[in-house]
């Protein structure tokens, strides 16, 4: 691989060299520049903490600088993040402040005139008069997710801010190319590559960055779509030096988790805590992010650990960031947001409480720590029954054999396409031939059959037959001519029902009387709810005040300590994937071999338990008694049955009920 040979790029602008404060470039960054400074698109793959934004920003930085200092820097948009979560855009924002701010002074001191550049974040936490300012002056940077591109896509005085684009980051790329979140991304990146032609420029150069891929040669093929050269891939891999240990409770491991197993995996958490300057907790649930976060406070103090995830409002989740960032708290309780590279500075310790049901949401996790340059990540994988620690070692040995999870891209998903091909329409007039190519050249559609775009066009612009009539035809089609445009009021459903993120019914959480936005809770929690109960969010105790069903808000004030109850989320527990269930059926299959062999054999399935799965004595013992029992029992040891994602991508709304592998105290197992 090649290896950079000074501290600061040679290519870049003296001031820009001058501002590098590394002592030399990453892998990532030193194979990935010269890619990116012959315009190529590139995908950048390497693990977390090894400088991938950094490699796709800072060419994107000195571009910008030379037209600041020549005077040619207009008021206009040239470089397009788009990142999966609304989280890491403002942390990506925030990052991209200080060089700016760092260049800029510096050719200060030095008598250079400078233009200002300045970056800005698009997303659904931003406030209306940002909005506004935008449109009236384009940032040089725009920070974005999916939804809110195809909203900017296809709003009349937003999409005037896109046609200038010259670069487009996609990062985390691995995280949405598999579900139809990053089928709606290829559409609208199509959609913006005609915007930007249509308006005599060259389609923008497309930068990938991900941390866990496979085949990496897939999300190349995603990156660019179809009928494009392929991408310079950068494949520094995804594994960094890992120490990963499997920890049971002191007291056996039964069928469910109990209370006092509970406690003593808190005063285990508490004890690596005290041992470290700042540690991650993560969990799989927004609820038992809240709860972890209530128990550990009790035992480090109340300033010492916060809470976050997804349905905190944005000022508690930055809050609960910066927290840990200065050492304020030692402790974060997570949920999934932190997986995905927010800066939040440097992490001692990753624990994960149960499997996270999926290897690569695994490596993310874990390599939150030890987040820099030749750092080694080190987790604590605790395991709470014995199917559960049965899958945490298999989940163990796979990252040590350096396993992956297959991307699965999905296979033309027409209730996106009708999205997108109404907010197109409603955008500006279209040839139905034209709109097809466009279509095709995203790669989950570069199959598509022409009857099936042509049967979506007469859905959508016939209506769907019902008892009174027709209803829902969204567009005009000229059969003649073979031109597509939008009937009034396309434009309002396209914006208003766009993308692929599963619609939730969610109650606000207002703090009175100040009115200031807390988070969200679950509706079902909050009709089941009455005044005067408490409950727990962002670490806070709360009690509730109303509810104000019509609008779907609670009125909450702080409870002051008082003890809470712990609000639920429905529908948010993962499913185990695929080759994960592969792992676990190897390991099943490997001990029901070894303990076949009587009392050495035992001993042999322990060891190899030890050296392969990263468990201790403790659980290697338990889990191969497990086995042995099982055996005893049914005459072998059971293999692994599971359903693959893809029974699911037919479905529309399939009803799912899952077995919680760490129940609430005294809550039923099977929920719906």
């Amino acid at each position: 691989m090649a290896q950079a040979t000074s501290p600061a790029p040679s290519w870049a602008h003296p001031l820009v060299r001058e501002w590098w404060k590394f002592a030399e470039p990453t892998e990532a960054q030193a194979q990935g520049w010269p890619a990116i400074l012959a315009g190529r698109p590139t995908l950048i793959a390497a693990p977390t903490g090894s400088g991938k934004t950094l490699a796709a920003f800072l060419a994107c930085i000195d571009r910008l600088v030379r037209k600041a200092l020549a005077g040619n820097l207009l008021d206009r948009t040239e470089v397009l993040y788009v990142s999966p979560l609304k989280a890491l855009g403002n942390d990506i924002h925030k990052n991209l402040e200080a060089p700016l701010g760092e260049i800029s002074r510096l050719a200060q001191e030095r008598g250079l005139p400078m233009q200002t550049i300045r970056a800005a974040v698009r997303t659904g936490d931003t406030l209306a008069h940002e909005r506004r300012a935008m449109l009236a002056r384009p940032p040089h940077i725009l920070v974005t997710t999916p939804e809110s591109l195809y909203i900017l896509l296809t709003a009349a005085k937003s999409r005037e801010i896109l046609k200038d684009v010259e670069t487009v980051i996609v990062d985390e790329i691995h995280a949405i190319a598999d579900d139809k979140r990053g089928t709606h991304l290829a559409l609208s990146l199509e959609r913006l590559d005609a915007l930007v032609e249509a308006n005599g420029k060259r389609s923008p150069i497309r930068i990938g960055l991900s941390a866990t891929q496979k085949p990496v040669e897939l999300v190349a093929q995603f990156l660019v779509g179809t009928g494009r050269p392929a991408p310079a891939t950068i494949n520094i891999g995804h594994l960094r030096p890992l120490e990963l240990a499997v920890e049971v409770p002191k007291s056996p491991l039964g069928a469910v988790a109990s209370n006092e197993m509970w406690e003593e995996v808190y005063d285990r958490l508490a004890e690596l805590a005290r041992g470290h300057r700042s540690t991650l907790v993560f969990v799989n649930t927004r609820r038992l992010a809240e709860r972890v976060a209530h128990h550990l406070r009790r035992r480090l103090g109340e300033d010492a650990v916060e809470a976050h995830h997804g349905s905190l409002a944005r000022r508690l989740r930055l809050a609960a960031e910066k927290k840990l960032k200065s050492r304020e708290a030692r402790v974060l309780g997570a949920a999934a947001p932190l997986e995905l590279g927010i800066d939040i500075g440097a992490v001692d310790l990753v624990c994960q409480l149960g499997s996270t049901r999926s290897i690569a949401v695994a490596l993310q996790r874990f390599g939150r720590s030890g987040h820099a340059r030749g750092a080694v990540s080190r987790g604590r994988l605790f395991a709470f029954t014995r199917d559960d620690l049965a899958e945490c070692a298999a989940l163990a040995r796979a990252i040590r054999s350096g396993e992956l999870d297959a991307l699965r891209i999905p296979d033309c998903p027409l209730d996106i396409l009708a999205q997108q091909i109404v907010a197109a329409c409603a955008a500006g007039e279209w040839g139905e031939d034209e709109l097809f190519s466009l279509v095709r050249r995203a790669y989950p559609y570069r199959d598509l059959p022409r009857a099936d775009f042509d049967g979506l066009l007469d859905m959508l612009s016939e209506g769907i037959s019902a008892r009174r009539g027709r209803y829902g035809a969204l567009l005009y089609r000229d059969r003649v001519n073979r031109k597509l445009r939008g009937r009034r009021g396309a434009r309002l459903v396209a914006i208003t029902n766009g993308g692929a993120i599963p619609e939730t019914a969610l109650y606000s959480v207002v703090a009175m009387p100040e009115g200031t936005p807390v988070g969200t809770v679950d509706e079902d929690f909050a009709v089941e709810s009455l005044a005067g109960d408490i409950f727990l969010l962002g670490s806070t105790s709360w009690r509730i005040r109303r509810i104000e069903s019509a609008r779907g808000r609670l009125l909450v004030e702080g409870a002051h300590g008082a003890p809470p109850n712990v609000p639920f989320w429905r529908g948010e527990a993962p499913s185990r994937t695929d080759e994960l269930s592969r792992e676990l059926s190897v390991l099943r299959e490997q001990i029901g071999t070894l303990i076949s062999n009587g009392a050495e054999g035992h001993s042999r399935a322990i060891a190899w338990l030890r050296q392969e799965c990263a468990l201790d004595d403790a659980g290697a013992e338990q889990l191969v008694q497990y086995f042995a029992e099982g055996r005893k029992v049914l005459g072998a040891v059971p293999r692994v049955a599971h359903t693959s994602r893809r029974f699911w991508s037919g479905c529309v709304r399939p009803r799912v009920f899952r077995i919680s592998i760490y129940p609430d105290p005294g809550a039923p197992i099977l929920r719906p």
